[in-house]
């Protein structure tokens, strides 16, 4: 079973793409460790900064498993006010 993940702003230019799927059942950290390995350190320094967001609700649990079917949104710090 697989998952959606969605890459706004400074997240989207350093994976390179919108979004991209990944095997559900793990938990984000194991997830963002996946996403590091395919995309590099690029994304790994926006990853480090970024909020979690999974089907819209902020992700307090990072060890919990991520359902199949799930959409997890990766949120850069944005600038402004």
């Amino acid at each position: 079973m697989q998952l959606t993940v969605r890459y706004f702003a400074g997240a989207r230019a350093a994976a390179g793409r919108a979004e991209e799927t990944a095997p559900a059942g793990r938990s984000l950290d194991e997830l963002l460790e996946e996403l590091t390995e395919r995309h590099g350190e690029r994304l790994a320094v926006v990853l480090k900064a970024a909020s979690f967001l999974v089907d819209g609700l902020a992700c307090h649990d990072r060890q919990a498993p991520l359902p199949a079917g799930a959409t997890v949104d990766v949120l850069p710090p944005f600038a402004g006010g």
